[in-house]
């Protein structure tokens, strides 16, 4: 795949860029990455690996990588919407559109779950919208695979504010990690942010461990039905959190029907 570097902008492990496909002309997103400044590779082999074999309509598609001196150069799927960040910083979302988001990611984490992938830093930064109303998760730098054998993990990865209760203490956790941080993503979606925003991480990780389930400004705002669908989330008892199968199955998720994110794409100014 050829291509011509357009524009720039930062993340985590490397520097994303849009391009063109000169054989197709289709955009593409180019991530590029400095090899001598990863220094755990192997979360990146990690990373490629999952994007090539886990293949699904909500995880962002992966066409290729190149090796460019000392760059690695990943060729993925570009998403016109953006984050939902983007989205979540500038309007606030009514609750049939955070339906239509959750019940999206939830079977993008059901199919990675099933597959034995935890994505372990799922918030709206790596939840991509396209033009299509398409919302794929994206971002797999800190994901962990998992067997039938050796189902838990120990190690405290993430980002803060979304991380569970016992991923903080070092306990033996597994995929109900991505259901407790999609709850706290729904509280993006409510509030413009997540829990803790403004603390330092000593005082964020105290916080989680103290508080449990955290508070939302404007619950009162919020159905019956919103709030059950939270609150088994966000459950800080692992054995009583719900499944993303089982949140599938929520009467929630049935107010995504007959809705899109129309409203909120043409929000965005690139989008228009």
């Amino acid at each position: 795949m050829k291509i011509i570097i357009c524009v720039k902008g930062g993340i985590a492990s490397g520097t994303i860029y849009t391009a063109i496909d000169k054989v197709t002309g289709l955009k593409v997103a180019v991530k590029q990455i400095n090899l001598n400044q990863q220094v755990k590779k192997e979360l990146l082999i990690r990373e490629l690996s999952v994007l090539q074999e886990k293949k699904h309509p909500n995880i962002v598609k992966y066409f290729d990588s190149y090796l460019v001196g000392d760059e690695l150069w990943v060729i993925m799927e570009y998403m016109e919407g953006g984050c939902l960040t983007d989205i979540v910083n500038k309007t606030c979302l009514c609750e049939n559109e955070i339906s239509v988001v959750c019940k999206e990611v939830l079977k993008g984490i059901e199919f990675l779950h099933i597959n034995n992938v935890i994505h372990r830093d799922i918030k709206s930064s790596n939840i991509l919208l396209g033009k299509d109303y398409s919302i794929k998760l994206a971002d797999f730098g800190l994901c962990a695979k998992i067997s039938p054998k050796q189902n838990k993990r120990t190690s405290v990865v993430g980002t803060r504010q979304w991380m569970a209760p016992e991923v903080i203490i070092g306990k033996m956790y597994g995929p109900e990690v991505d259901i407790w941080s999609l709850g706290i993503t729904v509280i993006e979606m409510i509030d413009g942010q997540p829990p803790y925003y403004d603390e330092n991480s000593d005082m964020i990780y105290n916080l989680i461990l103290t508080n449990g389930k955290p508070e939302i400004e404007n619950k009162h705002n919020l159905s019956p039905v919103f709030q059950d669908f939270l609150n088994k989330c966000l459950e800080v008892d692992v054995t009583k959190r719900y499944t993303a199968s089982e949140l599938l199955k929520h009467p929630f998720i049935e107010l995504a029907d007959g809705c899109n994110l129309y409203d909120l794409l043409e929000c965005q100014p690139e989008m228009q």
